[in-house]
């Protein structure tokens, strides 16, 4: 059953990221990625540190992990792991990740996450010395084959030249997303999921701030357009961290990096529903095979050992 929740938890996540990519296309007409990124990951770190020192925490805690095996001290080497998935995770690749999503479309962007499964499982085998069983290559051809076809959609040739800067970007931040995930491995069995996600979001939210700050960006942003930001910040981000370690804690990190590339058929979807983009019926049919891919790892859960 704790599987099970780990599935869930991952899932819920790539639901909210997938929103990420649409409300951030619409809030990068008034803001310049780097204020963006900085505004969302400052407001998602204050408002864990607040629900961390609140009575709610203990509460939230409980519900999430009633594991009396999960750790409360971090120690110092954990806490250097922190600070790296926090540079990584939350202060490179958002910036990187939305000066890319500023060059292209939001759907192509959506699809091009999905190379990070290939990241994160080059890292869970040859570094972290995840295993898994035979019978799970056929869940990760599903969602490579997904992968292939969708950022493409069966033609190499849909990537025009002027799109490869912000191919590359895209692409990049989902390299530097992949290590992060795979390293968080370390900090998920901790307790205390509130203060690590805070401390990270913290991290990566004030130093973007201060970049903005040196920079002169301006944080100028029409109220009709602030829910998007606090949605953003509150609940995709903020929330989201949480549920990503929680995931890791049950399911292993090279499971929840691959299954998180889910989040890339939600973006596009959601980029097809709000802002109109093209999604055709081949990229929906090939999303479809990744989450069947997700159905053939959930039908396999108990012949796996996690590392």
């Amino acid at each position: 059953m704790r599987r099970f929740w780990g599935y869930l938890s991952v899932i819920i996540a790539t639901m909210l990221f997938g929103l990420w990519n649409t409300f951030s296309k619409i809030l990068l007409n008034y803001l310049n990625p780097l204020t963006l990124s900085a505004m969302v990951y400052t407001i998602a770190g204050v408002f864990l540190f607040l629900v961390y020192f609140s009575p709610l925490n203990e509460k939230i805690i409980s519900k999430l992990d009633n594991n009396s095996q999960s750790e409360s001290f971090i120690t110092r080497k954990e806490y250097g792991i922190l600070i790296i998935t926090a540079i990584l995770g939350a202060f490179l690749a958002p910036f990187i990740y939305l000066n890319g999503l500023n060059q292209i479309t939001a759907v192509n962007a959506s699809l091009l996450m999905n190379v990070e499964i290939l990241f994160v499982v080059i890292i869970g085998i040859f570094f972290l010395k995840e295993r898994f069983v035979k019978a799970d290559i056929l869940g990760f051809l599903f969602i490579i084959t997904g992968t292939i076809f969708l950022a493409t959609n069966g033609q190499i040739t849909n990537f025009s030249p002027g799109q490869v800067i912000g191919t590359l970007l895209i692409v990049s931040a989902a390299f530097l997303w992949s290590i992060d995930t795979s390293l968080s491995k370390f900090i998920s069995k901790k307790r205390e999921l509130l203060l690590v996600s805070a401390i990270k979001c913290s991290i990566g939210g004030f130093s973007l701030l201060f970049l903005s700050l040196i920079f002169g960006q301006s944080f100028a942003l029409p109220l009709n357009k602030l829910p998007y930001l606090l949605f953003i910040g509150l609940i995709i981000v903020g929330f989201s961290f949480v549920l990503v370690y929680f995931a890791i804690k049950k399911i292993g990190s090279t499971r929840t990096g691959s299954l998180f590339s889910l989040a890339s058929l939600f973006g596009a979807i959601f980029a097809f529903l709000i802002l109109g983009e093209s999604f055709t019926f081949t990229q929906l049919f090939f999303g479809f095979l990744m989450l069947l891919g997700v159905y053939v790892f959930y039908i396999n859960e108990s012949n796996y050992d996690a590392a």
